[in-house]
Formats: structure tokens, sequence, C-alpha cells
């Protein structure tokens, strides 16, 4: 409790200090733009508070004491708040009817001073009295109290008590915070509106939209921010609104922002509000833009009327492998769904049977123009210049717009001619597989909607598709010549090196000895250097035959390099694979793919892509090899003075099937072991089962110690590999793992010290190596990457020099975030330091470890011809 100086507070009104609250509130409610139109201050003060009054909500109630100590006036408020009719209270002890027992002492002393003259002012912790007299505790309670002394009619002294619950005005206080958050921080904009249909209040988001500041729409009515039409539709809702208390959602609204023409949509939520007393003070708006929602939605329906277009030309083109009757079909679909007339011109030398259509170099070979469709006239097109019949052999001239997209390979878009019936028209290549083999030209008349950039996009995916279907001839007699070149191509270029292991191969293509090359397969191996003298052993095989079998093989070669350079887990780079393979056979990828294997059992399965995979990640300096298998025959290693043994690799399932997890399985592989990997064409074939092929091969690697050529030659001499049924791929490695003394490691602790350390370990390894030219180089490269570890990584730094065929210097920390390189600007004091590596190492990257990640960097060594570049060159020249 808190007391205040006495002060001459007497008063014959016991509810003359509430009133003066209450008319200090409506003061300042009026300061605040609270007060009527014509309305003063004075008048708000001494108005009566209408129902809806602050009083609603604050609890505040009177009565006196007489000089006795004991009540002699008691309030209707004081019955609503402590529940006590005036009856029952007359003649109480409010210390004793009120107050704790363990608080009734002081209460009594403060009693007897206010009695003695003195004002009080403080929060008293109260209890109801129990309603039936005689009963338990009642309810507990939290007061402000204001005593103000006072005198009866015969001078004795008295007191007048105000009193207010405490807990209604601290709930007030919350929930008038939590309201002013949610109405300033609404994303949408937020009106309130009086029963006049005025704005009493709007928010920092619909003012930000419509100019000024909050208090400038204060007043504003419907008509200062919508057309007149609107306004009064909205005016009319929101009396419905204020009348009959029902909610309007999503109602739509058109009206423009202030200095802009561009039409917006907004969608309006309405709602009545109430008082405390529940008597209606006005309506709630709540808006949001909805302009590019409903643009979208205008796309999508011109999106869904271009699909189905799309649907129907890839049902009804391409039914038919003739050329005149592939372009027929075309016209078929596009007039007059897409446009009102149609021609389409092919290269008179596609037509004859030659490999590549001639003149394309400037558009002006010649075509025959060989189908033409009319929605609106039977007559001849005449959309670009003289009219051309069915059948007829032409050229375009040169300059001419219709050239100019067969020699750019890009549709034109061309005026109709004046007087003309045409309107325009869109000239569009025919584009398959990045050849043009003609021109297709759709046109609409005057009085149609002109051609749109969407219209343009579906006139080119039309003209391909028909396109591709024309070429399908083409493509078919040279079907032969690429099978030989993919053929060709299915090995590694060159012989295979790698860091710590001997590296020996063989491939043979199926049908080989039957003089049939065509008939090429699936199967292929990789041998991929990774970063720190690492090695990714990989060998598959996709099944199926022919041509769209080494297609799909390329493709899943390329995308294992693309993964393994980005230094993923073998088990990581399987499952990107598995996804890759599930996409090959659908134009739109993954998600496509997983649609398609949601159709009937009935649907075409030709498009779907299985292949088995096993890679090995090999890490020379621990001698150790991580394997991940996805349905490919299990590894086979040899070691030193062992038999042959099939590694125990979790096979998983094939790439291509989806929903299963690869395992990883670790092997630490001696010095002088063989390691093996095949494909199921050198142990299977008809007439040897694959248990007995399996016992075959394993049997066959009985001198490990030979030259691995040697021993490739002895397996397949050995084994049954003539048979021709299916590609063979074998790929063998022998382990030579780094020597103890080309390894450099070292931890450094997390201190800027380590800097200088960290360069006199590299000084000192290289010297021990011989390798003083490249001393300064590694000094300052390892410098950069050791402060870099220390400014933005995390945990201990660890320091690893590697030398084999190059030297590869690595910087380990437990940082997850991977350097990025950039360009700095001539005024940036710093973030050169990865651009210097970049500059002076032959490679560098980072990867993820188990524990964080390490940045690389590689050198070449000093071999007399390949010269270094100068450090203080390479620092200028950053500048």
């Amino acid at each position: 409790m808190s007391e205040i100086p006495a002060k001459a507070t007497e008063s014959e009104d016991p509810s003359g200090g509430a009133r003066a609250k209450a008319a200090g509130m409506l003061a300042a409610d009026a300061a605040h733009g609270g007060l009527a139109d014509g309305e003063t201050p004075g008048d708000a003060m001494w108005q009566s508070s209408p129902p809806g009054s602050i009083y609603d909500y604050i609890k505040v109630a009177s009565f006196s004491i007489g000089p006795d100590g004991l009540v002699d006036q008691w309030s209707l408020r004081a019955e609503q708040i402590f529940g006590i009719p005036a009856e029952r209270a007359l003649g109480m002890d409010p210390i004793d009817a009120f107050i704790d027992p363990d608080l009734r002492e002081r209460g009594q002393r403060k009693m007897a001073e206010i009695l003695d003259g003195r004002e009080w002012t403080g929060v008293v912790p109260f209890r109801m009295p129990d309603p039936v007299a005689g009963g338990g505790r009642g309810e507990q309670g939290l007061a402000e109290v204001y005593v103000m002394p006072t005198r009866s009619l015969d001078g004795e002294k008295a007191a007048v008590c105000i009193v207010v619950d405490v807990r209604t005005l601290r709930s007030m206080e919350t929930d008038l915070a939590a309201s002013q958050a949610i109405f300033g921080q609404s994303p949408f904009g937020f009106l309130l509106i009086d029963p006049d249909l005025r704005v009493r209040r709007a928010n920092e988001r619909f003012a930000s939209l419509f100019g000024g500041t909050p208090d400038d729409h204060r007043g504003r009515g419907v008509h200062d921010y919508l057309p007149r039409p609107e306004a009064e539709r909205v005016t009319a809702t929101l009396r419905r609104v204020l009348k009959t208390g029902d909610s309007i959602t999503d109602m739509h609204v058109t009206g423009f922002l202030p200095g802009s023409d561009e039409r917006r949509h907004w969608s309006i939520n309405l709602y009545r509000v109430h008082s405390g007393s529940g008597r209606p003070i006005g309506v709630a708006w709540l808006g949001t833009d909805i302009t590019a929602r409903r643009a979208a939605a205008r796309e999508a329906a011109a999106a869904r009327r271009n699909l189905a277009l799309l649907n129907e030309a890839g049902a009804r083109i391409g039914n038919s492998l003739d050329l005149e009757t592939t372009a027929r079909e075309l016209l078929d679909v596009v007039v007059p769904g897409f446009c009102d007339l149609a021609t389409v011109d092919l290269y008179q030398g596609l037509l004859a049977g030659d490999e590549t259509p001639p003149g394309l170099a400037d558009g002006s070979a010649e075509l025959r123009r060989v189908a033409f469709s009319s929605a609106v006239s039977d007559a001849p097109f005449t959309g670009s210049g003289t009219p051309v019949a069915v059948g007829a052999v032409h050229h375009f001239p040169f300059n001419s717009p219709c050239a100019d997209a067969l020699r750019t390979a890009r549709p034109q878009a061309i005026p109709g001619e004046e007087g003309g019936l045409v309107q325009s028209t869109l000239a569009v290549p025919m584009v398959a597989h990045d050849t043009v083999v003609g021109l297709a030209q759709f046109s609409r008349t005057k009085g149609s909607e002109p051609f749109g950039d969407r219209d343009r996009d579906l006139a080119v995916e039309l003209a391909a598709r028909a396109a591709v279907c024309i070429d399908n001839a083409r493509l078919y007699r040279r079907e032969h010549e690429r099978a030989l070149i993919l053929q060709r191509s299915l090995l590694p270029p060159g012989d295979p090196v790698a860091s710590g292991l001997d590296i020996a191969c063989r491939y043979l293509p199926g049908n080989a000895s039957t003089g049939r090359p065509s008939e090429v397969g699936g199967d292929w191996f990789d041998v991929i250097e990774l970063p720190g003298h690492r090695t990714a052993l990989v060998v598959g095989d996709v099944m199926g035959r022919g041509l769209r079998a080494a297609v799909a093989m390329g493709e899943l070669r390329t995308a294992v390099r693309t993964l393994a350079l980005l230094d993923l887990e073998p088990a990581e780079v399987l499952s990107a694979l598995d996804e890759i393979a599930r996409g090959l056979g659908t134009p739109g990828g993954v998600q496509q793919a997983t649609r398609a294997a949601r159709r009937p059992r009935e649907a075409d399965l030709s498009e779907v892509y299985l292949a088995t995979c096993v890679y090995a990640v090999y890490d020379a300096v621990t001698r150790r090899c991580t394997f991940a298998n996805a349905g490919h025959l299990p590894p086979v290693l040899v070691e030193p003075g062992e038999s042959a043994l099939m590694l125990d690799v979790p096979p998983g399932m094939p790439l291509g099937v989806g929903g299963e997890p690869f395992e990883e399985v670790e092997v630490d592989l001696p010095e002088g072991a063989l390691l093996a990997l095949y494909t199921d064409g050198l142990v299977e074939s008809r007439d040897h089962p694959l248990d007995e092929g399996l016992q075959a091969f394993v049997g066959a690697l009985t001198d490990p110690s030979s030259p691995l050529e040697d021993v490739c030659d002895h397996v397949l001499n050995t084994l049954d590999t003539h048979h021709g049924e299916d590609d063979i791929a074998l790929l063998m490695a022998r382990v030579q793992g780094l020597p103890t003394e080309s390894v450099g490691d070292w931890t450094l602790p997390r201190e800027p010290r380590s800097v200088g350390r960290a360069r006199e370990y590299a000084r000192g390894q290289l010297l021990s190596w011989d390798l003083e030219p490249l001393v300064d180089t590694t000094e300052l490269l390892v410098s950069e990457l050791v402060t870099n570890a220390l400014r933005y990584g995390e945990g201990e730094i660890r320091l690893r020099l590697l030398l084999d065929r190059t030297l590869v210097c690595e910087v380990w920390d437990a940082g997850l975030v991977q350097p990025r390189r950039r360009r700095a600007r001539d005024t940036d004091e710093g973030g050169r330091g990865l651009q210097l590596v970049g500059l002076l190492s032959a490679a560098w990257g980072s990867r993820r470890t188990p524990r964080g990640k390490t940045v690389w960097f590689e050198l070449p060594l000093p071999d007399g011809e390949t010269g270094l570049m100068d450090p203080a060159e390479a620092l200028l020249s950053l500048f």
C-alpha cells in the first residue's frame, strides 16, 4: 500500500471522484478526435454517458463510512461488484467483512487514520463475504481504493471510498494491447467504420495503399475510395451488415489506387462490431488485394485451354509416318480451335529423302506446300505475299519474315495486309532435334483476338510436335549410324588412371560375334577422380537392348559423373540416380513419372527405365572403400595370399524402382588387394546360370599378383564370354595406397597463431619432399584456407598434405557452411582469398564430411614443363 499527503477533498457526492475520472477520459477522447461534429470538449465532459461507455467495462463503485467506522451508504455499483445488497451492507464493518484476518489489524490502523482526517489511496486484497451469513470464505479479489475524508451533517469525521476492480482494469489493458497489435500489424487493409458509414480508424496497410497517414482517413466515406456504382453497392452492403449483423465474406470490389490507372480487385470481409453492452458501434472492414490472383485465374483458364489443345494434338498428330498426312493432322487440330487459316510447307529436299534439308543457312531453299486449311474460305492462303497452291514448290524471298523464321529457327509475327482478310500471322519454324524441317503459318482474320505471347508459345509447341513426327522417318534411317557412334562412345576416353589404384578394364558389346553391332546394350563402367586422392569406381547395366538402352546408359553415366563431382556419399549418389532413372522416360521428369506410375496396368510400360549399379569410393590415404549397391552383382575381392570372395554388400533395389533407401558398407582394403566389378553378361548366359557363372568367375581369379591386363585377359578367356547375348563390362583395380611418408597430417588449435604454424608445417613437409618450387605458393594458399577456417569455421582445424601424382592440401574444420567464391570490387579490402586460391592452384573446392567440411586445393608437381604462376603477379592481378 502507498500513502499520499492529505488533501482538502471534502465532497458530499459519493460518486464525485468517479465522475471526475470519467470526465477526464471523455476529455482525453475528445483530444484524440473522439468528438462528434460541432461538439466541444465542455459538452463532452458534462454530457451523461450513454450505454456503451467506458463504465460498461471498468467496475467502479462507491460507499461511505460513518464516524463509527461502519458503512452508512452503499451504491448500486457496490452491490454489482461485491454482490451484497444495501440492506445487508449498511452497518457492516468493511475491515471485518472484506479483509483477511491476518491483515485486519493493519486495516484497523488505517481506518483510524482515515477517520482522523487523512486521505489515503492504495491497492487492497479483499475477499467477498459468503452470500449466506455465517458461511465460509468467499471469492478473492484485488481493488484499488481511494478514501477521501468528509464530515457528516453533525460535523463528525467520516469518509467516502471509491473502489475500482483492478483485475478488470488489467484485463482491459491486455485486451487493448492485443487489439492494437492485431490492428496495427495486420498485412491486410483494416478499417473500422462507424454507424454513419464514416471511417473511424484505418491501419497502416490501408494508408500505405491509399496514401497519407491512418489519421488522414478518419471521417472519409466509401465514395472517397471507389467509383460511384461500386461505392453505392458497398454502401448498401454496409448498411445491411450494420442492421442485420450478418457477416459478408469474400465480397469482390473493383477500384483504382490514387495516382494509378490500373484496375485493382479486392476481396472484402465485413462484420458488425459491438460494444461491451452489446450495442452495435460500427462495421469492421478487412480487405485483401486479389488482383494478381484474378490475373492468375485468367491465365490458368487460358493455360487449360492450351493444354486441352496440346492433348488433342498429342492424340491426333503422328498416327502415320507419312509426311503429308502428319501435316494435315496438324491443321485439323489448329483450325478453327486456334486460328482461322493455316498452312504447312516442308523442305523439298526432305521430301526427296535427303539426309539434311539444304539451304538452312539463308532460309531460301525450295519448299513444297503440303497442307492448307481454312475456317472462313477455301481460297489459297494470302497472308504473306503471292498465293501458293497445295503441292506447289516455292521459296521465300531472303528478306521476308518467313525466310527469317527458317533461318533463325524462331517464330515471326507478320501483320496483315491493308484491306486483306488476315489480321495477323505467326510464321513458326518446324524444328525437330535441332533441325528445321519446314514452316507452319497460323493466321487469324480481322475481328478475332490478336496473337499473344502465350499463343506464340503454343504455336511453337504444336509445330514442334508435328515436326518431330515428320522427322521420325529421317531419324529412323539414321538409327544404325547413331548406334555405331554410341557404341564407340561407351568407354571412358583413354586409359583410366587413379590415385592409389592400378586400373584395368574391358568392354565387349553384345552380339559382337554375330556381326550386328547395332544391337548395343546398356552396360557401362567409369573411373572418376575425386578430391583428396580418392577415386570413384562405377559399373552399371541398363535393362534392355538397342538404341533406347544405350541412350539411357549415356544419360545415367553422365549423371554419375556429375553427381560424383558434387562429392556425395555413395548412397546419396544412388538415390539421386534413382530419381533420374525414374524421370528418363517422361518429358516432365520425376514428377511426371510419379503420375505415370498411377496409371492403370494397361498403360504402356515401354518408357520404364530400370538399371543396376554399384558405386564405390576408394580413399588412397586410408585404403578404405565405401560401397553402395542398387540391385547389381556383388563386387569380388582378392586379398594377397587369400582366395577370392564376394563382398557382402546389400543389393538394394534397381534404379528406377524408387521408394527404398540404399545402404553403405565400408571395407578396409589391404595393400596389393584386387577388386573386381563386372556386369551380368560376364557370368550369365542361356547355357550357364548365374550361380554357376559366379563360381567360375571367382575361381578364375587365382593369381592376383599378375599384371592386371593379364588378369583381365585370363578371366575373359576362361569364362564363356563369346555367347554375344549381352554386353560385358569388367573393371579391375589393384590397391596401392599412399605411403605414410607421402602424407602430412596436423591438428591446429583454434587461435590466430595457428596460421603461422600451418605455414611452418607446410614448408617443412614440402622441403622434406624436395618440392621447394611449391613452397611459396603452398604457404600462401595454406595461410588463406586456415585463416578462412578461423574466421568462418568451427572447432579444431586439421591440415593435411597429400603427395601422389599431384600435391593436394586439405583444411578441415567442424563448420557446415561451404565457402563461396565472389568477385571483390576494387574498393574492397578483403574478399580475394578464394580468388587467389583459384588463380594459383590447378583446382580447388570443398566437400562435406561427417563432422564438418573440407576445403582443398591441388597443385601440379614441378616437372620442368608446367610453370607455376608467381604469387606476386597473382596478387597484383586481383586489383
